[in-house]
């Protein structure tokens, strides 16, 4: 009886859930995002597709977008195998410090990919757009002009961008401590 008992215990995590959400909420935006893609790429001016096509600054539109998936909502999804694994099946809840450390890891890990992808994706395109025609929505810095691309647009963003990625990575090493922590406390039990 007792071991029918145990083996019910606990099923479910409540960081896995706040992840699993979050990793919705990701793909939402992933979502979103692409669907915007596909239209700019269709009907802006001048579409997403050829500022990409075009290379040099437009290249960091595709980069961040390649960033973001992996980075934002399977991240989030994976990750929550990890709060899982410890709290349902090694049944360990986040209590006091690791519980701050597991919030710390989903607010900053989410703010941090977001912020830092979405602006490489706001400087490519902002960057990309401006090497075509004025005839064609950008600013004309084509040709001998492309420098002022990096001097006039994209000179701004990698201090926030830097910014981003500090954040992410911070709130991964906290949801790493706090799962360390919790783990070898059941290990000592």
């Amino acid at each position: 009886m007792t071991l029918v008992l145990k083996t019910m215990v606990q099923q479910s995590s409540k960081w896995a859930d706040r992840f699993i959400k979050a990793a919705i909420v990701q793909g939402a935006l992933a979502a979103a995002l692409t669907s915007y893609l596909l239209y700019e790429g269709l009907f802006g001016s001048p579409p997403a597709s050829k500022i990409v096509a075009g290379g040099g600054a437009g290249t960091w539109l595709l980069v961040g977008y390649l960033v973001y998936l992996p980075l934002g909502p399977i991240a989030a999804a994976v990750t929550a195998t990890f709060y899982q694994h410890l709290e349902a099946h090694m049944q360990r809840s986040y209590t006091g410090l690791t519980n701050l450390l597991a919030w710390t890891h989903i607010i900053l890990m989410n703010v941090g990919v977001v912020g830092a992808t979405w602006l490489m994706m706001n400087a490519g395109y902002r960057g990309g757009a401006s090497t075509f025609p004025v005839s064609q929505g950008g600013l004309g810095y084509s040709g001998a002009n492309a420098g002022l691309v990096h001097a006039t647009i994209m000179v701004g963003y990698p201090p926030y961008i830097a910014a981003f990625i500090a954040i992410a990575i911070a709130g991964a090493i906290a949801g790493g401590l706090g799962y360390l922590l919790n783990w070898r406390r059941q290990i000592s039990h």
